[in-house]
């Protein structure tokens, strides 16, 4: 086994607790949906890429956003739920252009098709806003090298692991999850680094995800 570096800033794995808060805007048609998703914060959009994620955190492959869901189930529109669905999150590094995206799909349904406009889900069948809160609270889990690193990523929860693949990455605002970014520029590990950021976590079960960072981390001891 290779000399292991360790480093003077280790890392500190992180959890989240979030709650799910109405925010009081429902959507009734494709136009009133374009006009909310336009205005929402990103926790609000971030809820809706992300909710069955966070609750189904065993489930695999990545099911549709509900912005998808709601397209096909509620208004009948199959060409747009499957555009939205199809949407790749794991290309996009911040709120605001994954938000944009889905604006654009949507723009670009009505333009081909206007007769959607003029469909409406019934009463109690609109689209309801929701954002997520997220609470960030630090873990006991601490790690100076790679050993120390594989060993915590066995013991902590799967709100640890999500925190660090999922939030940190998109909801952040970060260019890299943050396993990838401390493995890289304070271990100067780059081909690890570059490894773990180019996993699809969205084709994934967590525990899988957990496997597989651990199956390279440990490669590399």
């Amino acid at each position: 086994m290779k000399k292991l570096i360790r480093v003077r800033n280790p890392f500190r794995f992180c959890t989240r607790l979030h709650l799910m808060e109405l925010i009081g805007l429902k959507a009734k048609n494709l136009d009133e949906l374009l006009d909310i998703i336009k205005k929402v914060s990103g926790s609000c959009i971030y809820n809706h890429t992300h909710r069955f994620l966070q609750i189904h955190q065993y489930v695999s492959p990545e099911p549709p956003n509900d912005f998808a869901y709601w397209a096909t189930h509620t208004l009948r529109e199959d060409v747009l739920g499957e555009k939205l669905a199809s949407i790749d999150t794991v290309q996009f590094q911040s709120i605001r252009s994954l938000r944009n995206k889905i604006v654009e799909v949507i723009k670009e349904h009505l333009k081909k098709n206007p007769s959607s406009k003029k469909k409406f889900a019934s009463q109690g069948k609109e689209f309801q806003f929701i954002k997520s809160v997220s609470f960030v609270l630090p873990t006991n889990y601490i790690a100076y090298d790679l050993k120390d690193f594989s060993k915590a990523l066995k013991e902590i929860t799967v709100d640890s692991l999500y925190f660090h693949i999922f939030e940190a990455r998109l909801r952040l605002g970060k260019k890299t999850n943050d396993f990838s970014f401390w493995i890289g520029t304070s271990l100067k590990d780059k081909d690890l680094a570059h490894d773990i950021s180019h996993l699809d976590p969205y084709t994934r079960t967590m525990e899988d995800l957990r496997k597989t960072i651990i199956e390279l981390v440990e490669k590399r001891l």
